[in-house]
């Protein structure tokens, strides 16, 4: 073994040890959240603290199945609602309006991309006072209609900057084969660039539902009505129902975070994929 091959193998165990640790930073969060939802309240607060719960506490993750103030399974589906609805609509309107801002000249074509730009940097507190006021004008507070709004002018914005990009890089040769096979501007989006954007549409479904999903604003500022608040609005619930109880508000997160978890484990070749082809122009 030759001194580069040693020089290689040196760097590669280095980056290895490193690797793994920088993991375990990233990860200790969630497995202290996961462990201390095991624990007895009394546990929890031991000095020097436990790395393992000696006694397994399910208590806190039963309570979340009982009908009270806060149901568990309804909220789920209130926040799957909110989520789905809101990512079909981000959807639904960013992938042909990207389109048409990165296939066609038009005047204000730069300022409709600032106006996207902008709407990224205004913090949700901003939005909220606005958007009672023109919810409760038009009747659709405590639906679900004002969330799903709501969370759906996150998304769109973000979606419309991260599409573009894919049908700029499309070769405009594309475009005059596509005239020649006889489709028109129509038929030529849906059957020629929609498919070659499909992994920046995934990510932009991803992208849009998770912002839904961990919404807690929204859901608290618009719906009143605790039966339709979303899952996230729970944790005030359990705070106010059972006190600062540590064990039930970590295995309340665990809870939470478990269609998140799901969705990046299933989906994330087309997510790293999504993120990557698109940005490269040309």
């Amino acid at each position: 073994m030759n001194a580069a091959e040693k020089t290689m193998k040196r760097n590669n165990i280095i980056f290895n040890i490193l690797s793994i640790i920088i993991l375990a930073v990233m990860f200790f969060p969630l497995y202290w959240t996961f462990v201390t939802s095991l624990k007895y309240e009394q546990e929890i607060f031991r000095v020097p603290p436990t790395f393992f719960p000696s006694r397994i506490n399910t208590a806190s993750y039963l309570a979340q199945l009982k009908s009270g103030d806060f149901n568990m399974f309804r909220a789920f589906g209130n926040s799957a609602i909110i989520s789905i609805c809101s990512m079909l609509i981000a959807v639904l309107l960013s992938v042909p309006a990207s389109y048409a801002i990165a296939r066609f000249r038009f005047k204000g074509k730069k300022f409709c991309v600032l106006i996207f730009l902008i709407t990224q940097m205004l913090p949700v507190s901003v939005l909220l006072t606005p958007m009672f006021i023109i919810f409760r004008n038009m009747s659709l507070l405590n639906s679900y209609f004002s969330p799903i709004l709501a969370d759906a002018t996150i998304g769109i914005p973000f979606s419309v900057l991260i599409l573009k990009d894919y049908f700029a890089s499309v070769p405009k040769e594309l475009d005059d084969a596509s005239r020649i096979d006889g489709c028109n501007y129509f038929s030529s989006f849906l059957r020629v660039f929609t498919p070659i954007a499909f992994p920046g549409v995934i990510v932009c479904a991803v992208f849009s539902f998770l912002y839904a999903w961990g919404d807690l604003a929204y859901g608290m500022t618009f719906i009143q009505l605790q039966p339709m608040r979303p899952i996230t609005a729970g944790i005030f619930n359990f705070m106010g129902q059972y006190g600062t109880k540590w064990s039930y508000l970590t295995a309340f997160a665990v809870v939470t975070i478990i269609p998140v978890t799901l969705i990046f484990i299933f989906m994330q070749k087309y997510i790293i994929s999504g993120l990557t082809k698109g940005a490269v122009k040309g």
